[in-house]
């Protein structure tokens, strides 16, 4: 889907006063679905494009092409050649360099600026977007909604931040700890404290992603297999912990799965 018709999807929800929750219950989907559609990352199909034509009261040629000026037959000349006053309509103020555009009026408050970033305060709430694409907007309760690309910045910076932890130090101070001290197996059998390093780093991966098959899970059952037998000789029923790999990953595919199905 071109980037016309998502913004001809999000102009024709923002008139109508809907946000993408009830726009999103009106229809039947997910709200991520409809941000889907106004970001130009995924078509609706034709029953939905049924449906947002019904709620917006126009015909589908209307949504995926907008609407045909030439169907006009009554010429409008005050609108080119006029301009309204500013009591009635709106105050027009230019940047100098004719690029960046505010309107005032009884509509509410419009910002366009040179690049992309598009401002608008109205009935409807406050809504911020750019080149196209929402990113921040506040309802009519107050309710701040952010867009899945701001709320996966913010998700990135905290993944940054523990991915740069220097947990493997921890692992190296442990595993010294247990050798110098003598607990846990010593120097013979601390070294397991290193399987803790690729299991932490796919935890926070996994975590950050919200997508359970990045953790290192036959890790962990390496892990939990060589403490079972090394420390309570349990080798023999211990081998069981590996037929849960295969299970492991069937969840979390089925689970992927139904997340996809879920936001199309």
């Amino acid at each position: 889907m071109n980037i016309e018709i998502a913004n001809r999807l999000y102009e024709y929800r923002k008139n109508m006063g809907l946000t993408q929750e009830e726009l999103a219950e009106k229809i039947g989907v997910s709200r991520q679905a409809v941000s889907k559609w106004e970001r130009s990352e995924v078509s609706p199909d034709t029953d939905n494009l049924i449906e947002l034509s019904k709620i917006y009261g126009v015909t589908l040629d209307e949504l995926l092409k907008g609407k045909d000026e030439s169907a006009d037959t009554e010429p409008q000349p005050e609108e080119v050649e006029t301009e309204e006053p500013a009591s009635e309509e709106a105050v027009h103020v230019h940047a100098e360099s004719g690029t960046d555009k505010v309107d005032i009026g009884f509509k509410g408050i419009h910002i366009n600026s040179k690049d992309g970033t598009k401002v608008s305060i109205d009935k409807n709430g406050i809504f911020v977007s750019e080149n196209g694409e929402q990113h921040v907007y506040t309802d009519v309760d107050g309710h701040i909604h952010k867009s899945e690309k701001i709320i996966e910045k913010e998700l990135e910076h905290k993944h940054n931040f523990w991915m740069m932890f220097p947990f493997p130090f921890i692992a190296i101070a442990a595993y010294l700890a247990f050798g110098f001290l003598n607990i846990c197996g010593g120097w013979a059998y601390g070294w397991i404290v290193f399987f803790t390093v690729p299991l932490y780093y796919t935890l926070v991966d996994a975590i950050q992603k919200r997508n359970a098959s990045h953790f290192a899970y036959p890790v962990l059952v390496v892990m939990a297999f060589l403490i079972l037998g090394l420390f309570y000789g349990l080798w023999h029923p211990a081998w069981v912990l590996f037929l849960t790999v295969p299970i492991y990953y069937i969840i979390t595919e089925a689970i992927n799965k139904s997340k996809r199905n879920k936001n199309q």
